[in-house]
């Protein structure tokens, strides 16, 4: 048998809520309770695949037509929790920070191969579509969040280094399989946590993007159920980063000490903490201008 070609994976980061299935009003529960005892749940690359497939006619279909009726489906303490991929939601929020970072000159890509690969037409209809959908749909928002070549610092703060779980491929594996590394915690530690976390920030710095992204996480995470479990996923970040860095990788623990140290009035420990971490992610981040 011929092996499998390895998926080309988007170096990408996600943040995930996997919520009980009685959060959900019908039909949508019945949808997901018949979903869940299928057990055979897609996988974050079989996401990728169909998201790629996608972009393969001319012109791209840059938002798929129907929302996706697939979610990652994980236990909670002997309940089921899902994570909706929401793929048609997701597709109209990245097309509109797209457009948005193009129009304030944000964005590396230029702007004519921008138009080469997503034309013009089609993001406007794209955006039409989405503004006509939001007038039937004010209060919807996505399960996933995700983030390009980086993990956001404010993430970080809703995880301690005990929930850290590092994974290599198993011998064996199927190509294309990839190193795991990902936090999980319950959703009141997410949001003690950030709570905790932004209340230190206030006190000793000055208001800023960090202040600001961890109040809009916040407001996010206030949408779910208090017994959701949420998850930080290096996703494609992981093919990306050598395994000796990825083993490394230890950002939420160097934010909870500039936390504590913040705290401590300790400037000094504060400091180091933020280096070791800008100092990792800049690396990284670097890798996308790599030939």
């Amino acid at each position: 048998m011929a092996e499998k070609a390895p998926v080309i994976v988007p170096y990408a980061a996600y943040l995930r809520v996997y919520e009980p299935l009685a959060a959900f009003p019908e039909p949508e529960r019945s949808h997901w309770i018949a979903y869940a005892k299928e057990e055979r749940f897609p996988t974050a690359q079989d996401e990728i695949r169909r998201a790629l497939a996608d972009l393969v006619p001319v012109p791209p279909v840059v938002v798929p037509v129907r929302e996706s009726a697939e979610a990652f489906v994980t236990d909670v303490d002997g309940v089921t929790c899902v994570c909706p991929w929401r793929t048609r939601l997701r597709g109209w929020q990245a097309l509109s920070a797209l457009t948005q970072a193009a129009g304030n000159r944000e964005l590396d890509l230029p702007q004519t191969v921008l138009d080469a690969a997503l034309p013009p037409v089609v993001r406007r209809q794209a955006v039409a579509d989405y503004e006509q959908w939001r007038e039937g749909n004010p209060d919807a928002r996505p399960w996933i969040r995700t983030a390009l070549w980086h993990v956001p610092v404010r993430w970080f703060v809703l995880f301690v280094d005990e929930e850290r779980e590092f994974a290599k491929p198993e011998s064996g594996q199927e190509s294309g399989q990839q190193f795991v590394l990902r936090y999980r915690t319950p959703m009141v530690e997410a949001r003690r946590r950030l709570a905790r976390g932004l209340k230190v920030l206030r006190e000793e710095l000055e208001e800023g993007p960090l202040v600001d992204g961890l109040i809009d996480v916040g407001r996010w995470l206030e949408e779910f159920h208090p017994r959701s479990l949420v998850e930080l996923d290096y996703g494609g970040l992981a093919h990306a980063i050598p395994e000796e860095q990825l083993a490394g990788d230890h950002s939420a623990a160097d934010v909870a000490e500039g936390l504590t140290a913040l705290r401590a009035g300790d400037g000094e420990r504060a400091g180091a903490a933020y280096e070791r971490l800008t100092e990792r992610w800049r690396a990284v981040r670097q890798l996308q201008y790599a030939n």
